[in-house]
């Protein structure tokens, strides 16, 4: 790219902040494209800002977003070069996600990891260690299902986030009805990034969605 584009409304920053100016042309679309994998920090008048964080990042993987489609992103509409080093720490990071994953069998849950090397950290490390269970065999851990939360977080404490398949089992259903009236009187909808973040969550009912 060269090396400015005035029409674009992002601005990377080497610490991972990004500056959207709001009366660009392409704001609407860079916030779109943006938000899955940035956190919004404050949005003053005329220039919002948002930061890149490893958090953010694992879950727009985690969400189906490739830290390569990230990068591009910032390409996409940043007014000049974005920082290197911000596009190596966006695919270190999301390399790491899903070197570890968590699945069910017949009997329960099962955390599966990636090489010998990180299992041999896990099963050392203060926080995972004991959440973990009995050892299947190289590279895979019996897990108790009253810990699976505990163990994700702390999976995302040492840095390696885990994609969880294991899905959820059926509950009972609850009937609910939304409104049709707000109570400023108009009609009452969801907002675009509301239906698409419920639309993240569910996943159509997949291992993936909760």
């Amino acid at each position: 790219m060269s090396d400015y584009l005035p029409q674009n409304p992002l601005i990377v920053q080497s610490d991972q902040t990004v500056l959207l100016e709001v009366h660009s042309p392409r704001v609407e679309a860079a916030r779109d494209a943006l938000a899955p994998f940035a956190e919004l920090v404050k949005s003053p008048e005329h220039i919002h800002t948002y930061r890149i964080t490893p958090l953010s990042i694992w879950n727009a993987r985690a969400a189906g977003l490739s830290a390569g489609a990230m990068i591009a992103v910032l390409r996409e509409y940043a007014k000049y070069p974005i920082p290197e080093g911000v596009a190596q720490e966006i695919e270190g990071l999301g390399r790491r996600y899903g070197l570890t994953v968590i699945e069910r069998d017949e009997i329960g849950l099962i955390l599966r990891v990636a090489d010998a090397p990180l299992t041999e950290l896990l099963a050392r490390d203060r926080q995972v260690a004991p959440l973990l269970g009995e050892r299947l065999g190289e590279r895979a851990f019996r897990i108790r299902l009253g810990v699976r939360g505990l163990l994700k977080q702390a999976l995302v404490a040492i840095g390696y986030p885990a994609d969880d398949l294991a899905g959820y089992s059926a509950g009972q259903e609850l009937p609910l009805r939304l409104r049709e009236i707000a109570n400023n009187g108009e009609a009452f909808t969801f907002r675009d990034y509301q239906w698409a973040a419920a639309a993240t969550f569910h996943q159509d009912g997949q291992a993936q969605g909760g």
